[in-house]
């Protein structure tokens, strides 16, 4: 017997073996459809998210990821916890994941308890509401504005439009809205005839994400011309956006809906031989990672395991280094890299550096690893573009001394707060690989 009187579970002292009869578990936690308890409880707080949340370092009120993440989930034991509204301030960079020792499912645990607020405690007329549910839709928007690109180009160029969506939204009047391209890369993906080479055995599906298709449809172009100078057939499916906005926004709804589609589509590409290749760093962390810590879809797991970036897709593959070995650049050209916070949460954070570092005629030049301080749309909200501005105030720093005066990144975003930091034109690694061996 214990102490108290009560028969101890392992069948007394000199026992080693446990009677699961001798006691009764014991539910600390509400039912739901996810239980993040193991999670919660390898937390030991030794604080390392705290110090690595690019939020944190700049926002005194946020209590950091371990608050959100760890204590919120402990916090449920009590029946009258309702998630705190800090949960919001997070920008879902996913910094912390890769700081933690004892790999707390930190990023999973913000995403669903963020989930939780926007459906139980966020009034939904209110203007946050409405705003982030913009911004987390963005594809949506931007469909029906490549049908008239122009005509939305000059619209958000109008004097005074920004500010007044500042003051009806709350989206900052600070920063320009991107430009939609005249022609989106699936438009131009039909009037090329879709692929040019057939191969089964060698085939991949290009999940091009919203910004590719709608804004920079040059980087996608520049990923199907790579991937067919070394024989790929590209596949593109039928797809939507890959969730991340709305994951950043606690929209698990909407993001549940997009995923189905694009699980369904690329499961079919999956079982014809393709594997997906996104030239988003956060699409690939999404479909890598987000999906199925956050959905139980059919077909989830195997949409993971086969995920790729493009470049590591063509690093694993091919003898890039090889390929590149004797090229050289016509122009000599320098570049000031930033590797996103996504690209570092699948190890990817060197890549672009390794695979040009001998290529002649391209000085790269890694600008460290701060945050750019977007975070998708974190840095769009105008209570957050300031914070936003001060995170990213190293990297503006960094690549002001850098000897180049061209900016690559594979994240659109980051691009976007990197050019609007710096006036530094920007450009994908897809786009210096088109250049250097096609």
């Amino acid at each position: 017997a214990t102490d108290g009187g009560v028969e101890s579970a392992t069948g007394g002292t000199d026992s080693a073996d446990l009677d699961p009869d001798a006691y009764d578990p014991v539910d600390v936690f509400p039912g739901g459809d996810l239980d993040l308890r193991e999670g919660a409880d390898s937390c030991y707080k030794c604080t390392s998210c705290d110090t690595s949340c690019p939020v944190a370092e700049v926002d005194e009120e946020f209590p950091g990821p371990k608050f959100q993440g760890p204590e919120q989930w402990r916090l449920k034991r009590k029946d009258d916890h309702d998630i705190d509204e800090s949960i919001t301030s997070c920008s879902n960079c996913m910094r912390c994941d890769d700081a933690c020792p004892s790999s707390v499912p930190l990023s999973q645990m913000h995403n669903e308890a963020r989930g939780q607020f926007v459906e139980e405690q966020m009034e939904k007329l209110s203007r946050e509401y409405i705003r982030n549910r913009i911004l987390s839709n963005y594809r949506f928007f931007a469909d029906i504005a490549s049908k008239v690109p122009r005509l939305a180009n000059a619209a958000t160029k109008i004097p005074g439009a920004m500010t007044l969506g500042e003051k009806l939204l709350g989206v900052t009047s600070e920063r320009e809205f991107p430009e939609f391209a005249t022609q989106t890369f699936r438009e131009w993906w039909r009037e090329r005839g879709g692929a040019q080479i057939e191969d089964p055995d060698k085939r991949v599906a290009y999940f091009h994400g919203c910004y590719s298709n709608y804004n920079t449809p040059e980087v996608g172009k520049a990923m199907v011309r790579v991937y067919e100078h070394f024989g790929y057939e590209v596949m593109v499916p039928p797809q939507k956006c890959s969730g991340t906005p709305m994951f950043a926004n606690g929209m698990l709804k909407d993001a549940r809906r997009h995923a189905e589609t694009n699980v369904e589509n690329l499961i079919e590409a999956i079982g014809e031989g393709a594997d997906v290749i996104a030239s988003c760093t956060s699409c690939s962390l999404s479909l890598r990672q987000e999906y199925p810590e956050l959905f139980d879809i059919h077909g989830i797991e195997d949409v993971s395991e086969h995920t790729f970036e493009a470049l590591e897709y063509l690093r694993i593959r091919e003898d890039l280094e090889g390929e590149l070995a004797d090229t050289e650049l016509a122009d000599e050209r320098s570049f000031a890299y930033h590797a996103p916070c996504h690209a570092r949460n699948q190890g990817l954070s060197r890549q672009a550096v390794e695979t040009f570092r001998d290529v002649e005629g391209v000085e790269m030049e890694d600008v460290g690893d701060s945050c750019s301080g977007i975070s998708g749309t974190y840095g769009w909200k105008e209570e957050k573009y300031e914070k936003s501005m001060e995170i990213g105030a190293e990297m503006f720093e960094h690549m002001e001394d850098a000897d180049g005066d061209v900016g690559m990144t594979e994240c659109p975003t980051c691009a976007m707060q990197m050019e609007h930091g710096t006036g530094y034109e920007i450009e994908h690694p897809l786009q210096l690989l088109e250049d250097t061996v096609v």
